[in-house]
């Protein structure tokens, strides 16, 4: 059985900066982040955020993307595995949009690094429950 499947996805934000010359050299940076929204019931949405930048110069060169995509999970998950499974599907779609929007743009395609979601630290923030009870 499938515990999260994916209904959909948009892009709901591309910022897109290129103020080099042409045959710039730079060295990029990357800034990702992801939050799950849960609605009450067994649907949630990810809001993906990426970006990659010249470190040097980011006012010169970055790309930003901010896509959502819609679930629908098995409710005995923890939202922690659902959190990390829906990260894990929508990454290859933020991959491809920033490479899509450098390589559209004229310039070679900038390809969003993996990021081991399974490494990372997931902070759990349930706003019903602010005194931590």
């Amino acid at each position: 059985m499938i515990k999260v499947k994916m209904k959909g996805y948009k892009v709901s934000e591309i910022d897109f900066v290129n103020k080099h010359e042409n045959g710039f050299k730079t060295e990029l940076d990357k800034k990702v982040s992801y939050m799950v929204k849960y609605n009450g019931t067994n649907i949630c949405i990810g809001e993906f955020t990426a970006e990659m930048f010249d470190r040097n110069a980011p006012d010169k060169f970055r790309v930003k993307v901010i896509l959502n995509g819609m679930f629908e999970y098995d409710p005995s998950l923890q939202k922690e595995k659902i959190h990390i499974e829906t990260f894990k599907e929508l990454f290859p779609y933020v991959r491809s949009v920033i490479s899509s929007v450098t390589v559209n743009a004229g310039l070679p395609p900038v390809i969003l690094p993996p990021v081991d979601i399974e490494s990372e630290t997931i902070c759990r923030f349930d706003p019903g429950n602010l005194k931590g009870e």
